[in-house]
């Protein structure tokens, strides 16, 4: 904690070869070390200098360990702890990664800024490799036109800090870029409020605490989208010598307050009160962005005086009174009036940020998503059909007989349920949502609304029967089925192909664009690493096949987590991995956990993630289609299934479950109130109903990051040789590697073995498991390093240097939450109930602060 009082006492060689190596450092290391003293202080100061001392001296004994020593001594030293002094040191080493992440943010932001010249995929980097692919300026524009980068925020947090923690990072990050003797005092004031203030929460997150979180970031986002066009617009001029009009291809949108699946919480009520707040905040913006202009528009007219602030002062009144209003077209005529009046560097960098900003959010902020299980529809809609006599058993009829009832009665346009009768609550739990975003998309415009997701689709019926649940209150929604686990992956083409060849529900869709999601998470705890990922890409392809075929554009929607586990990984390096060929009106990406906070926390990173992905986005869409070798499908149609067969033989294995619940801490997971949503599905406790993101979460707290790699050496081993060509050629094959390397980069056996003895001092056995886990770990390295030609992430030097440099720190946490697991599950589970149950809930929070990319 006090990076001073270490120097003087144990030198640490990692920080002094990091000294010696890399001098670009020293404004980062001067940060940190300045924090670093800060909470040194504020500890001695709060818990008195014994406390202090025994943080140094874990720190001084977890080196030993790394190198080789004994850690008998740290044992008996953590096992002699009472429950109150081994919280705080869980939270003496998380606040220390706390104000870390902060340095580190603040250092990024302080090298993009600083940047000169054209940088490494940006959009001028985009333009430049589209023309010298051959692209003219015509078909630039009509491939940015085309396309779309939705990102959606979803309400799926392994972002765990109370809103009131983020509030004093955020004050302590403002005071980053001049850390003077001043700012340094305001510093250890939020860092001695900090201390006093209780982590966990006392009680979940409600539905609108959610939103409001997810929505915290709009505000960089918005900050940064008009430098962005500016960056287009000029990028386009200089590399293709002329002016452009092309706009950003981007969208955003939300799960938070729409998705229902398995979240009894998000009723029709909560569902208005977030549409309502997301129009309030476009409110907020549009106002300020507004009055920014007024400002600056002081140009006189020749007919009328100040003509642009008295039509911004038209639209301001407007806006501010909730009415109905033109914007866009509004916006877009003023700015014609400046460039026609010879204004044009007034229009560009003077109203461009309003209309921008105008564009992407309107009054609307963010399109709101419903989602909703299959299985709920479906039973919605048999009550309707019931109601009407239509049909008494609609959930026992077979698929085809389901389809014939459904587009007989999209044919028809009368409403099944009785006219005036108040629905049941059942069917208001299911048709109310579809009331609410209807209602908001007439006040806030059509954008308001954005689609109806469908998880666990399976069928044709499953994406119909939104359609019906919709025509009760008059309403259109556009299906998107969600296919989720590894059969529903590969029955993905078939369905689609039905689904568009019903002219029910072509009539539906008509012109517009039909999005399939994609789910990385469930086919990933289905199937394991690699056979998931081939699956994808597979599903991808020849779903981008059928709707070329039905002559009906198309999008993806990914639903990817920021583990490797459930898709994670930079999002550039994700979209150029897709197949060439698949991504036709853009694609869509959530965004969820602790990545809105590292994406989208400051102005300059939002613009350099949004321009990276951008960049990924235009190269991915402008690869033609084409057939891959024979031999390389072939290839990876060997590998998935063998991949496959060793995590199922492994996850099958009757001692699996236990090992599982004993190496990991997934009760204890399970007790954080860190979401409005359960960690599992209904029904009896089962892997198979375990969510994703508990699961991943559960590996990394332990280290071993399973989700991310295990399966991959089977596949490696059937792939041989020509695995080297598939990394040097393919860049699929690529980016899975490079995302497989992340995660066995980030896995710790040191760590991990600490976990397997609780495993044994339970008599859960699983000795045949851990092995079998060691073994495969070692194999996959080697296979990996093989087919890339290098060690791990050798190609990314920074981020493994920034993993070694961690490990020392988080494995003081690590410790304590395995002491902690093994007093509480010695004791039955009953200490959960007292003063044990918080730190060790509070070491989940401080190993998923030092690893980050948790879920």
């Amino acid at each position: 904690m006090d990076p001073q009082h270490q120097d003087s006492t144990h030198q640490d060689p990692q920080h002094q070869d990091l000294r010696q190596q890399d001098p670009r450092q020293q404004d980062l290391r001067s940060d940190v070390n300045r924090l670093g003293r800060t909470l040194g202080q504020v500890l001695r100061e709060q818990e008195g200098e014994a406390f202090f001392d025994l943080v140094e001296r874990v720190r001084a004994e977890v080196r030993e360990v790394r190198a080789g020593g004994s850690d008998a001594g740290l044992r008996a030293l953590l096992a002699g702890l009472d429950a109150r002094t081994a919280g705080n040191l869980t939270r003496a080493f998380s606040w220390y990664f706390q104000l870390v992440n902060l340095a580190e943010e603040h250092e990024r932001v302080r090298v993009l800024s600083a940047g000169q010249g054209v940088r490494p995929q940006s959009l001028e980097q985009a333009l430049t490799e589209l023309k010298a692919q051959g692209l003219s300026a015509d078909e630039a524009e009509a491939l940015l036109a085309r396309l779309d980068l939705g990102l959606t925020f979803t309400a799926h947090p392994t972002e765990m800090r109370r809103r009131t923690v983020r509030h004093h990072l955020v004050q302590i990050a403002r005071e980053l870029p001049r850390l003077d003797d001043a700012a340094l005092e305001r510093v250890a004031a939020h860092v001695e409020a900090l201390w006093g203030t209780p982590e966990l929460r006392r009680l979940g997150p409600t539905v609108q605490d959610e939103v409001k979180g997810g929505l915290t970031y709009i505000t960089s986002i918005a900050q940064a989208l008009p430098g962005l066009q500016r960056d287009l617009t000029r990028a386009f001029a200089r590399v293709y010598g002329r002016e452009t009009a092309a706009q950003l291809p981007l969208s955003f949108s939300s799960w938070m307050g729409g998705d229902r699946d398995g979240n009894p919480f998000v009723t029709p009520e909560a569902t208005r009160q977030t549409l309502a707040l997301h129009r309030e905040r476009a409110r907020e913006l549009l106002l300020a962005a507004v009055r920014r202009a007024y400002s600056d528009l002081s140009q006189d007219g020749q007919e009328a005086p100040e003509p642009y602030r008295s039509e911004l002062r038209a639209i301001h009144d407007a806006v501010a009174a909730n009415e109905p209003l033109e914007l866009l077209p509004r916006l877009e005529a003023l700015h014609a009036r400046l460039c026609g009046g010879g204004q044009r560097r007034s229009a560009e960098l003077l109203l461009t940020p309003l209309l921008t900003l105008a564009r992407v959010f309107g009054q609307h902020l963010v399109s709101l998503d419903v989602r909703e299980h299959s299985a709920q529809t479906g039973a919605a809609v048999a009550r309707l059909l019931a109601a009407a006599g239509v049909e008494a058993d609609y959930l026992a009829l077979s698929e085809h007989a389901k389809q014939e009832v459904l587009t007989r009665e999209l044919r028809s346009r009368r409403p099944l349920w009785p006219a005036g009768e108040a629905l049941t609550p059942e069917l208001e739990a299911a048709i109310g949502p579809i009331r609410e975003v209807q209602a908001a998309a007439r006040v806030s415009g059509p954008r308001a609304f954005g689609r109806y997701v469908i998880s666990m689709a399976e069928s044709v019926s499953d994406v119909l029967e939104p359609l019906l649940l919709a025509r009760e209150v008059g309403a259109r929604v556009l299906p998107v089925p969600l296919f989720e686990t590894l059969a529903d992956l590969t029955r993905a083409p078939q369905v689609v192909w039905e689904l568009l060849s019903v002219l029910e529900y072509r009539a539906v869709l008509g012109s517009g664009v039909q999005e399939i999601m994609l789910g990385y998470s469930d086919s990933n705890k289905d199937a394991g690493f690699l056979a998931a990922n081939w699956a994808l890409h597979e599903a991808q392809r020849q779903v981008s096949e059928v709707c070329r075929r039905a002559g009906v554009p198309w999008r993806f929607f990914h639903g990817r987590g920021t583990s490797i586990g459930r898709g994670g990984g930079p999002a550039a390096r994700a979209i150029l991995g897709q197949p060439a060929g698949t991504i036709d009106a853009g694609v869509r990406i959530t965004e969820q956990g602790e990545a809105l906070a590292d994406k989208y926390s400051h102005p300059v990173l939002a613009h350099r993630n949004l321009e990276q992905a951008l960049y990924g986005l235009l190269l991915a869409a402008a690869r033609p289609a084409g057939e891959l070798p024979a031999a390389w499908t072939d290839a990876l149609d060997r590998a998935a299934r063998a991949s496959a067969a060793a995590y199922r033989a492994l996850v099958d294995d009757p001692a699996f479950l236990p090992f599982f619940e004993a190496v990991t801490p997934i009760h204890e997971i399970a007790r954080l109130n860190i979401a409005s949503r359960p960690v599992r599905r209904p029904g009896a406790p089962s892997l198979s109903n375990l969510r994703a993101i508990p699961w991943v979460m559960s590996w990394t707290q332990n280290r071993a990051n399973l989700p991310g790699w295990y399966g991959l050496a089977e596949g490696l081993r059937e792939i041989g040789p020509m695995a080297r060509e598939l990394y040097a050629s393919w860049p699929f094959f690529r980016s899975m590697l490079d995302n497989a390397q992340m995660s066995l980069a980030k896995t710790d056996l040191l760590i991990f073995e600490e976990y397997l003895r609780l495993a044994g001092e339970q008599g859960a056995g699983g000795s045949e498991l851990a092995a079998r886990l060691r073994a495969a770990y070692a194999e996959t390295v080697r296979l990996v390093e093989e087919a890339v030609g290098a060690e791990l992430l050798a190609s990314e030097p920074r981020l493994r240097e920034s993993i070694r440099l961690r490990n020392p720190y988080i494995d003081p946490i690590h410790r304590v939450q395995v002491e902690l697991l093994r007093r509480a599950r010695a004791a039955g589970g009953e200490e959960q109930a007292d003063e044990t149950g918080r730190p060790l809930l509070l070491s989940l929070q401080g190993i998923a602060a030092g690893v980050r990319n948790t879920g």
